[in-house]
């Protein structure tokens, strides 16, 4: 059994910072990464962590965002800095876990970027 909750999201001005965390249960993460789905828009992967820790970005995001990962909370976290009205979506995390890697979402956290 797999459980991912996405939690941290929230109303922030241009130019903000948030800091997401998903909490996974069940089995230990792999390589795990962050999602957003922007209104009227398809799902898209926004940042990646393997297990080593290398990472790799979207390059609308490149500079502004950081994923993380604590092995020992079995959490992976996303610092959002400089945030623009495009960042806004509800961001979900999935990845290498359980049985059926990338199959699980969680209900996501909404972003909202705005004045």
């Amino acid at each position: 059994q797999v459980q991912l909750v996405e939690s941290g999201g929230g109303l922030v001005q241009p130019g903000g910072s948030l800091r997401l965390s998903c909490a996974a249960s069940g089995f230990k993460i792999g390589a795990m990464g962050w999602y957003r789905q922007a209104p009227g828009k398809q799902r898209e992967l926004v940042a990646l962590i393997t297990k080593p820790g290398s990472t790799n970005y979207a390059d609308s995001v490149k500079g502004r965002f950081t994923i993380t990962r604590d092995d020992a909370k079995n959490t992976v976290y996303l610092q959002m800095n400089s945030l623009k009205p495009e960042d806004t979506g509800v961001y979900y995390c999935n990845g290498d876990l359980g049985p059926h890697p990338y199959d699980y979402w969680g209900q996501g956290t909404q972003v909202t970027v705005s004045s």
